[in-house]
């Protein structure tokens, strides 16, 4: 006897397909962790055959269930469009996110393109910029939703998502570092990595200039990759060809970077919390910020 598959235990099995973890997909659907393991007992039942194997504490998908991901994105999609030529309210519609370029292409490629498999009737509309652009955006009703890396919450609507160490990184293929005057690349002067920097080399002692200004990220990246200043980056935004410093190379230790999700009060609908909570469960770290890590 066949059985009807369930579109919203398709939707929570491919976000656990996508994201990598029955927690994590818990957190993009909006649901608890038991609940997600009981409809993927009830998809295994429908499908009659196993989708997930236990790998230690976690589980994996089988081979059947990696069949499974195309056919549940196709049925979700299928679904999503025929309410859609239907029903003109279903949720539909864009999304306007911000993103800084400094993790833009690390953020973009993967979460985005897993969103909308997920969601495919919601259209996402980035515009890549500095934080504080940002933050203003939001805060003028421009933007929906916003990831900005100064963490600042403390005048709109927004929660602390992750949490990062900053670190001074150089070239791998050049010398900047070994200067007696050190030659800086760094945001504006509203850029509170700025600020950090420069006061922890004046605590230390090291003698410095800020050699190139600017807001884009891509363009501090290129200054270092050849060999034209330092500059200090968060865990995730360091590239390819670029080496960290720390106390043995003559540079101080640096606080943690926080980065937050803001919210215009206009983006308060099912489709901005799907995207909010999908971002929060692929790049959220802070239930696993430690106590110490917490008061620093």
């Amino acid at each position: 006897m066949s059985h009807a598959l369930d579109i919203d235990q398709l939707r929570t099995f491919l976000a656990i397909a996508e994201l990598g973890s029955f927690t994590k997909a818990g957190e993009a659907v909006h649901k608890t962790q038991s609940a997600v393991s009981m409809q993927m007992r009830r998809l295994e039942e429908r499908v009659g055959q196993p989708i997930f194997i236990k790998d230690g504490r976690q589980s994996r998908l089988t081979e059947q269930g990696l069949r499974l991901v195309e056919y549940a994105r196709r049925m979700i999609q299928l679904n999503d469009e025929t309410l859609l030529a239907f029903n003109g309210k279903k949720e539909v519609g864009f999304v306007k996110l911000g993103v800084p370029d400094d993790y833009a292409d690390r953020l973009l490629p993967q979460v985005l393109a897993a969103f909308n498999r997920l969601n495919p009737s919601i259209e996402v509309q980035v515009e890549c910029t500095s934080s504080a652009k940002l933050t203003k955006a939001v805060r003028d009703n421009e933007l929906d939703v916003a990831i900005t890396t100064s963490g600042d919450t403390s005048e709109l609507r927004g929660e602390i998502i992750r949490r990062e160490p900053l670190y001074w990184v150089t070239s791998e293929q050049h010398s900047a570092h070994t200067q007696d005057v050190l030659r800086l690349a760094l945001g504006p002067s509203s850029c509170s990595w700025r600020r950090l920097s420069m006061d922890a080399l004046d605590r230390a002692g090291r003698q410095y200039r800020v050699s190139y200004t600017s807001a884009s990220g891509s363009a501090l990246i290129g200054a270092v990759q050849a060999g034209l200043a330092l500059t200090v980056f968060p865990e995730s935004a360091i590239r390819d060809g670029m080496r960290i410093l720390d106390e043995r190379d003559g540079f101080p230790a640096l606080p943690h970077c926080d980065i937050a999700m803001l919210r215009s009060d206009n983006a308060r609908l099912p489709m901005h919390d799907r995207l909010c909570n999908h971002i929060i469960a692929a790049i959220g770290n802070v239930g696993t910020v430690s106590s110490r890590e917490a008061a620093e």
